[in-house]
């Protein structure tokens, strides 16, 4: 019995661990990429050209090309040296060629994976609503991680999470009716559209990005309408409390600019564990009510 209920767990944690180290990948180089495309998109429009960019003949840089490498020395890291966690461990944190210090968030991203992917096949199965919300946490630690690092929130996660949202729903993957999916979806775009314009216009300054209205669209087309208020009160309570305590200890980056999305992920995250209510009722508890 034992083996039956941990079998699927175990088998979903450890994908969890290989996923979470190409989500290492994922989040140190989409941005990048990013970048430079916008570079050569600015370069091509200033130099008047008709098209949005101009052929880049600079070395291939992608999520797959080059090899992953020690940003220190460049030594180019082997495939024992790049097994989730144990690698980690067994090279003690530091590269094995220049012994400089490698970062525990490495491995901390792949546990983060593997503890997620292992509660949905715990919770849901191997089925086509655990695969769902897998693919659901995958998505919210890159998007975490990436908005923590440079305050993006790439159109390449958010996009497609909100449409599998939607699609998850239709098929009935998850227990979100379709019409409170889509509605979550405009809900969630719109309040935080609203709220964006409002500041400015009083502050004549920009609170947040537009990659947070996507990310909260997406967190409705996956929880429905009904659960866009605990989940932004959440998020919105611990991102102010962060944000004092980074101020506190004069830990705020230039601009004093703390991102959301990494709050809204922890909301998100929190109500596929817990449920939207108990969000809800954490909230009211940090605030004495």
């Amino acid at each position: 019995m034992g083996v039956e209920i941990w079998g699927d767990p175990a088998i979903a944690g450890v994908i969890g661990l290989l996923l979470g180290s190409f989500l290492n990948v994922v989040i140190h180089r989409l941005p990048k990429m990013m970048e430079h495309q916008w570079a050569q998109e600015h370069a091509a429009y200033a130099a008047g050209a008709h098209t949005a960019s101009t052929p880049d003949n600079g070395p291939t840089f992608n999520l797959w090309t080059p090899r992953s490498r020690c940003p220190s020395c460049g030594h180019s890291v082997q495939w024992y040296e790049n097994v989730p966690v144990l690698s980690y461990l067994f090279l003690r944190g530091r590269c094995s060629a220049c012994k400089v210090r490698i970062s525990a968030r490495y491995p901390l991203v792949e546990i983060l994976t593997g503890v997620l992917f292992a509660f949905c096949a715990h919770r849901f199965g191997l089925t086509a609503t655990g695969l769902a919300w897998a693919g659901f946490s995958a998505a919210m630690v890159a998007l975490a991680f990436i908005d923590w690092d440079t305050t993006l929130l790439p159109d390449d996660i958010t996009l497609p999470l909100l449409w599998a949202g939607l699609l998850a729903s239709a098929a009935r993957w998850i227990e979100v009716p379709l019409f409170d999916s889509v509605t979550g979806a405009a809900g969630g775009y719109l309040s935080l559209w609203l709220v964006y314009w409002g500041f400015k216009l009083a502050t004549g300054k920009e609170g947040m990005g537009y990659g947070d209205f996507k990310l909260f669209a997406a967190l409705g087309a996956w929880f429905g309408w009904q659960a866009l208020v605990p989940i932004i009160l959440m998020s919105s309570v611990i991102g102010a409390l962060v944000g004092i305590g980074l101020k506190v200890f004069n830990n705020l980056r230039e601009g004093g600019y703390v991102p959301f999305g990494p709050f809204l992920v922890g909301a998100g995250l929190t109500a596929m564990v817990f449920g939207p209510n108990a969000i809800l009722q954490t909230v009211l508890n940090l605030l004495g009510l």
